[in-house]
């Protein structure tokens, strides 16, 4: 069906691969290292490739942009077991079709590849149509390995280099500021990353601060002010607690985003901005809009492309690497030694709904980590309770003696436990929150 080049440095791996490929009725090629890759690239064009990143004489990446380089150049997967979050964003930046983690479930790669194939052959047949007419197109804030994470990151590698407007939506503590961060980050934009909260500023000052003032315009402005579309210039402007904006001040951002300009407060002089605008909320817009609490015009701008975060009790996979970075994070800021956490403790944690998400979690590690009198965070230092907590936390809960247990043990006893309530099947472990919630 297709002629699809692996570049997979792993022999046993690679012979599986191609072994699957053929049973699809796909011809497999596979090169070792990017020298026989770059070779196989001379002698004929594949369909698809599928890369690895780390390579024995290089690494994948770079291939990636010397493929993307070509004209009318394939679909590139990446497929890599390289634990980096930031990875998966410039992977998506440097034009790869998608990111598959290993271990991969085969029936993510075979609906990735298909898509991939599918994509390109209809490139091909509009590419010759135009051509028969003559027509001539800090990341490491975000943690977590989870399905949810990992489109997440595809999504900010996609939408980081355009000007689209982006609409961040999801609960408080979510870490929609994150988001809009990385996506700052690893856009070309040279200027400033800007937050402003909707909900923290009065109404007759906010406008003050987003677009400014001039001197005696309003009572105390005893000089003129630039505001944050001023300031951002050639960067972005992320303007959390969208759907607290007043209805007058709704108005005025859909003329900036209509036609680049604005004017001070007080002021005549007409101002442009070509700062990029992200949105972020936790309230349901579309229903605002209905109840003609928020203008329609404005929500259809704003929610070009809509970035939805998860809450933490769905990607309670997450929660060892969470824990982990939050308590690093943590004794870092409070100058404190953190590393264990008991069964029990770990147990309540699981069962646990997080209505607060990260930030709540981040709170209630912080509020242990102070009480604590030693290195361990037990469960009555957590201040949460759940009627849905486990038997193993009442059993351990009882014992005389508490067992003490690092965070690397923790999470490598979390992953066993997922794999043998699945049997060792690593697709289906994949989409596992967790074992308690699983049985």
């Amino acid at each position: 069906m297709a002629n699809i080049l692996v570049v997979e440095d792993d022999e046993v791996f690679s012979r599986l691969l191609t072994m699957h490929l053929e049973d699809l009725g796909h011809t497999p090629l596979v090169a070792l290292d990017l020298a026989q890759a770059r070779t196989h690239l001379s002698e004929i064009m594949p369909d698809a490739v599928l890369l690895d990143q780390q390579l024995p004489d290089g690494y994948g990446m770079d291939l990636l942009r010397e493929i993307k380089e070509e004209k009318d150049a394939p679909p590139v997967i990446m497929v890599t077991g390289v634990s980096d979050n930031a990875l998966v964003i410039e992977a998506m930046k440097a034009g790869a079709y998608d990111f598959v983690r290993k271990p991969m479930d085969e029936l993510e790669l075979d609906t990735t590849l298909n898509n991939a194939l599918h994509s390109h052959r209809l490139s091909r047949k509009v590419h010759a149509i135009s051509k028969a007419t003559d027509y001539e197109v800090d990341i490491n804030q975000i943690v977590g390995k989870s399905p949810s994470i990992t489109r997440l990151l595809k999504t900010i590698g996609s939408v980081a280099a355009s000007r689209a407007s982006v609409l961040i939506t999801g609960e408080s503590g979510t870490g929609k500021e994150v988001v809009a961060r990385a996506i700052h980050h690893h856009s070309e934009r040279s200027g400033l990353f800007l937050p402003v909260n909707c909900s923290a500023i009065v109404e007759n000052l906010l406008e003050s601060e987003l677009f400014g003032h001039e001197k005696g315009s309003f009572t105390g402005a005893d000089r003129r002010k630039p505001g944050k579309f001023e300031l951002a210039s050639d960067g972005t402007l992320f303007l959390d607690e969208l759907g607290e904006l007043p209805l007058n001040l709704q108005a005025k951002l859909l003329r900036v985003l209509q036609e680049g300009t604005y004017e001070r407060v007080g002021g005549t002089e007409t101002l442009h901005t070509s700062a990029r605008i992200i949105t972020a909320t936790n309230r349901d817009l579309e229903t605002m809009v209905k109840e003609g609490r928020f203008r329609e015009d404005l929500y259809y701008r704003l929610n070009v492309v809509n970035i939805s975060l998860p809450p933490l009790r769905e990607r309670m996979e997450d929660l060892p690497l969470l824990t982990k970075h939050l308590l690093r994070k943590i004794n870092q800021r409070l100058h404190t030694q953190m590393q264990n956490i008991s069964e029990a403790a770990w147990s309540r944690m699981q069962a646990y709904e997080w209505p607060g998400n990260v930030r709540e979690l981040e709170n209630i590690l912080t509020r242990a980590t102070v009480l604590c009198r030693d290195d361990t965070i037990t469960p009555d230092l957590l201040g949460i309770d759940d009627a849905s907590a486990t038997d193993t936390e009442a059993a351990t809960a009882g014992n005389s003696e508490l067992e003490l247990i690092s965070l690397d043990v923790l999470e490598e006893r979390h992953v066993r436990q997922i794999l043998e309530y699945t049997r060792w099947h690593k697709g289906k472990a994949c989409t596992i929150p967790s074992v308690s919630s699983a049985s």
